[in-house]
């Protein structure tokens, strides 16, 4: 082809190949083109004649436009070896198959490629995920076309450059998205949990073991727990304990409940005892309680502790942001005796004890509370945290407002 025609993959596939002397070798049924190049460059072409498929080399090609139709013409019918592990193929790996549009934060469904000859190969540039695409394939885009014109009406297109997408699905080619060069990096967890929650089962974990570890850790904290179950499943052991150790206690404690007995049990054997502890108490509260609700995650210290020891410790701790809403303060016995803010602490002097900065009026709930107290507590006092207490006034856990939050989506999904 000539540099700078473009082409859809639809428009070629079936179609016959021709030698240059104008015999029939077979039908092109499909490109195959490297994944190491920065956009797919396609090196081969999948030939099925009358009794064997073969591949051959793509630069023996020839594509040109006749008569509104493609044709083909192979120079060179020599096979090739298509066994190297960076390449797949257009038509088996890429079309009907998922991708992500990074910029629509949103799963598409390819229905057509659109590709591209340039001066270093032919490329594929775009992905067709429009009904138009579809309809090409069903080769009654152009007829529809004609019907519509005269009515001044169109097919919906859209079209997606190779760059705004994310591979999802290849099907059995087990091809993994690149760690470091991913766009998936680049979009808010939020995000990526909706479009984990839409995969399928293997497609989902494709996608999140392509993630680094802090990007795992928010995402799997955004997604439902019926998602996150489906994704702690699919791990190995080690792997479901390494992740779920460093969740939130809470979090961790709501995603093994809803596990197998024993497949629960394998995790939290292999996790740090500290953690096991800690969900372990949580999994004894009653469903609809403060304490099934509460995380163990919480920031205490003694009165007697300076403002500089407070802060030297949280550089070593480094707790989530929303746990450090309120630094708590206990006696010596670990009850709760006040709080104070994080910003009071930094503006003290380092020398100045916290049991001097905190505030011993503290709105606190009981572990035993029915949940629905954190409701009117939370829009009562204006807070973004409260302390958990048991009976004896000891400091058992807190519950902040994105804990509420999502409460208040668990009572809606309830509803409806």
């Amino acid at each position: 082809m000539k540099i700078g025609s473009t082409f859809y993959l639809s428009r070629v596939l079936g179609n016959r190949v021709y030698t240059p002397n104008g015999e029939v070798v077979g039908r092109l049924k499909d490109f195959v083109v490297d994944a190491d190049a920065i956009r797919p460059k396609v090196i081969a072409a999948r030939i099925r004649g009358r009794r064997e498929s073969r591949f051959v080399a793509f630069e023996a090609l020839d594509i040109e436009k006749v008569n509104a139709q493609y044709r083909v013409t192979c120079s060179d019918v020599t096979p090739v070896s298509n066994r190297a592990q960076s390449t797949f193929m257009l038509a088996k790996h890429v079309l009907d198959k998922q991708l992500i549009d990074v910029d629509g934060r949103k799963l598409v469904r390819v229905n057509d490629l659109r590709l591209a000859t340039l001066s270093g190969g032919t490329y594929v540039i775009a992905v067709d995920v429009g009904f138009e695409g579809f309809l090409r394939r069903l080769g009654v885009a152009k007829p529809i076309k004609r019907l519509l014109k005269p009515l001044r009406l169109s097919i919906p297109s859209n079209l997606l450059l190779w760059d705004e997408v994310e591979t999802v699905d290849f099907g059995q080619k087990g091809i993994r998205l690149s760690k470091g060069s991913s766009k998936l990096a680049t979009m808010h967890p939020s995000d990526l949990a909706d479009i984990l929650e839409e995969l399928d089962v293997k497609s989902q974990l494709d996608v999140f073991t392509s993630l680094d570890e802090e990007t795992k850790l928010d995402v799997l904290e955004e997604m439902e727990t019926e998602a996150q179950v489906s994704v702690v499943e699919q791990l190995t052991v080690p792997q479901a304990a390494a992740i779920l150790e460093k969740l939130p206690s809470d979090e961790a404690a709501d995603i093994l409940e809803e596990l197998e007995e024993d497949r629960a049990n394998q995790i939290m054997e292999v996790m740090h005892p500290a953690s096991t502890a800690a969900i372990r108490t949580l999994l004894q509260y009653p469903e609809d309680s403060v304490g099934s609700v509460m995380t163990t995650d919480y920031v205490a210290f003694a009165a007697s502790v300076t403002a500089g020891e407070a802060l030297a410790a949280l550089r070593t701790m480094r707790p989530e942001a929303d746990r450090m809403y309120y630094l708590y303060v206990v006696n010596q016995d670990g009850r709760l005796a006040g709080a104070v803010s994080l910003g009071d602490v930094i503006l003290a002097e380092p020398s100045e004890r916290l049991g001097s900065l905190a505030d011993e009026n503290i709105v606190s709930v009981q572990d035993t509370d029915d949940e629905d107290v954190l409701f009117d507590v939370f829009e009562k006092y204006n807070l973004l945290a409260v302390p958990v207490v048991d009976d004896t006034k000891t400091l058992v856990g807190m519950v902040t407002v994105n804990d509420v939050l999502s409460l208040v989506k668990r009572s809606r999904r309830g509803r409806f």
